[in-house]
Order: structure tokens, then C-alpha cells, then sequence
């Protein structure tokens, strides 16, 4: 009785508010960003909008059952869940079911919708390896038994994104199992060996790939070419500059007047800088912090190692999607078509964030 009590009482509602704070903020920016796109391109000024609400209702449903459902309960399903997700990201190979859009199959048609299989391969990752790592224990810094199966797991699922091509989402799904290998127990020597191994190939898949080496150019130069290379990154620069401290007022923007390409998903920042300055910054950015930190604090308190092996990762992985977008629309690093988290728009990454986030409230309240 008193166990349900605690399951009932004991959800970490500093997880939820700024989730829900983010995602009002979200559905706000959509609309000022996408709203002339819409209407120039499409006839409607609310279509982005009506979509993400949508995907927003959605993934709150599905965060609803996920923090009803005990964690554990993924751990008794994690190989039929990875056969799933790898099938899903095969699956976009097959004539007539893969959807191509601008050089590189990343999304499965579905009647009405089309959906990103490389986002649940995330969160199925995340489970397979929670589950793994616990149940291995003392066993991780051991190559064959610590290192090996994880590392054929993960680069079955990365060479799949990488043959999309997804260069990107390879590379921080790679990250991301470093981090957690490291946390798991593996040694540093070993972690050391992997980078110096994976580092040869990224750079030869980026130097093999016409599209990827302007973008180094455009991160390295931008000012050579500002009609052309340079033209997203200048015009981020400049929604950033011309937003100041408080912002030249919601709705206001000049540069999402068809200025920067796809201002409603990858550089839905620069949008919000500029209209709300750096006190709106400031406060994603404050937001974020809470969500990530307490997802970390649920790891710590989780009641066994699986739970919290799980929330470390799907925290780490919200983490870092931040950190990258953050760090792309602010020049620091190269051009990468990743949307942020919860403010972006798009259906997959959206559903598959709440999804995640419903699991955290889940070990939260199991602690």
C-alpha cells in the first residue's frame, strides 16, 4: 500500500512543468516563424501550427501511459522492441516505402503522415543498453563481454543511419554510447582506442561527400560566400544580433520573411533569439537546464541499476540534441539537420521526446 502510495505521490514534477513550459514556448514560435512560410508556400498560415499541436497531443498522450508503465516492463521486451526498430529503419529501403526528401531517405510514408525511424532507434538504444549494462555489472571493462556486443548493436543501427544518408545522427548516437559506456564501466583506454578509430572514417565520410565539406566551409568561412555557403549561418547571425537583450517583439522577425531556410525546424532559435532577445534565450536555456539536471537526479535516485542506467540515457540524449542545436544556429559548430528538442517542429522527434520523457516520470516515481 505504502509503495503505491509513493508511486502515486512521487513523480518529479520539476521534469514535467518545464516540458510543458517548453512545449507552450514551442507552439508559440512555430507559429510566429512558420506562419508567412505557410501562407507563401502552402495557402495556409496555421498549417505547421495545426500539425505540431497535433504531434504535441499526441506525445502527451503517450507520455501519459508511459508514466503509468513501470520501466522494468521495457527490459522484458528490449529484443522484440530493437527488432522493431531496426526492421522500421530497413523498412525506408524499400521501394515505394521510403520517402526521399532532399538527397536522403530518413522517413517511412505513412498514410497522412511520414515518420523518422532514426528518432525511436534513439530511445530503443537507449533501452537495450540500460538493460545490457545492468545486467552485465562488473563484467563492462571487459572487452568480449563489456565493449563487444554493445558495439555491434549500436553499429548495426549507425551504419543504417549512415547509409541514409545521416551523417549527423550517426555521430551523436556514437557520442552518446560513449558517455554511457564510460558510466557502464568501461575504461578509459578502451573509449580512447574507439575515438581514435572512429575519427579516420567521419572524416573521410565528410571529406567523400560533396554537401558535407561545403558545410565545413560554410562553419569555417561563412563570410566568403554569403549568397551562397554562408547564407544560413550570416542570417542566423544576424537574427541573433538584431534581437538584442529584449527582442524586437514577438511576431517581428525579418529573417523568417524567407530569409533563413526552415526557420520553423533547425533554426527555430535564431528565430526566438530575435524575437525575444536574450532574456528569451536565456530562459530555454534555464528551462532545458532543469529538465536535464533533474532527468540526471532521477538517474541517481532510480530504485535499481537498469532504471537508472535508462534515465541517464534518455536524459544524456535530450542533452546533447540541445547542446548541438544550440551550438549549430549559433555558428560553433557545422551545419547538421538536427531540431531541438520539444521546440522544433516535427512529429517524430516531438513524440518520441514526450515518450522519453513519460519514462523518466515513470522511474522518478519508483525511486
Amino acid at each position: 500500500m505504502a509503495h503505491s502510495k509513493q508511486g502515486l505521490a512521487g513523480y518529479d514534477y520539476l521534469i514535467l512543468i518545464p516540458t510543458i513550459l517548453l512545449l507552450g514556448f514551442g507552439l508559440v514560435a512555430i507559429y510566429s516563424s512558420s506562419s508567412f512560410l505557410a501562407a507563401h508556400k502552402l495557402g495556409d498560415g496555421y498549417f505547421y501550427l495545426k500539425r505540431q499541436a497535433f504531434f504535441c497531443l499526441m506525445g502527451l498522450c503517450l507520455l501519459i501511459i508511459a508514466k503509468n508503465i513501470p520501466a522494468t516492463l521495457y527490459s522484458k521486451i528490449v529484443y522484440p522492441l530493437l527488432f522493431i526498430s531496426f526492421a522500421l529503419l530497413v523498412a525506408i529501403y524499400i521501394p515505394g516505402l521510403g520517402k526521399k526528401v532532399g538527397g536522403a531517405y530518413r522517413w517511412l510514408r505513412v498514410p497522412g503522415f511520414a515518420i523518422q525511424p532514426s528518432e525511436l532507434a534513439k530511445l530503443t538504444l537507449a533501452i537495450y543498453i540500460a538493460y545490457s549494462m545492468s545486467k552485465k555489472g562488473p563484467n563492462m571493462s571487459n572487452f568480449s563481454k563489456g565493449l563487444l556486443p554493445h558495439l555491434v548493436v549500436a553499429g548495426a543501427f549507425i551504419t543504417l543511419i549512415l547509409l541514409q544518408p545521416d551523417l549527423g545522427t550517426a555521430v551523436i548516437i556514437g557520442c552518446w554510447l560513449m558517455i554511457l559506456l564510460f558510466v557502464g564501466g568501461l575504461n578509459l583506454i578502451q573509449i580512447f582506442i574507439m575515438v581514435v578509430m572512429a575519427t579516420p572514417m567521419v572524416l573521410w565520410l565528410i571529406w567523400h561527400a560533396d554537401y558535407r565539406l561545403k558545410r565545413w566551409w560554410a562553419f569555417l568561412k561563412p563570410w566568403d560566400d554569403p549568397q551562397g555557403l554562408g547564407f544560413q549561418i550570416i542570417h542566423s547571425f544576424l537574427a541573433f544580433g538584431s534581437g538584442g537583450i529584449f527582442g524586437v517583439g514577438l511576431g517581428n522577425s525579418k529573417q523568417k520573411l524567407l530569409y533563413l531556410p526552415e526557420p520553423h525546424t533547425d533554426f527555430i532559435l535564431s528565430i526566438v533569439a530575435e524575437e525575444l532577445g536574450l532574456l528569451g534565450m536565456f530562459t530555454i536555456i534555464i528551462l532545458f537546464a532543469i529538465l536535464i539536471m533533474r532527468g540526471i537526479k532521477i538517474a541517481l535516485d532510480a530504485s535499481d541499476l537498469y532504471s537508472s542506467y535508462l534515465a541517464l540515457g534518455i536524459s544524456t540524449m535530450i542533452g546533447l540534441q540541445v547542446i548541438i542545436n544550440m551550438g549549430v544556429v549559433m555558428g560553433l559548430l557545422p551545419t547538421k539537420g538536427l531540431t531541438l528538442p520539444l521546440l522544433s517542429y516535427g512529429g517524430s522527434s516531438l513524440i518520441v521526446t514526450l515518450l522519453g520523457i513519460g519514462i523518466l516520470l515513470s522511474i522518478s516515481a519508483r525511486r
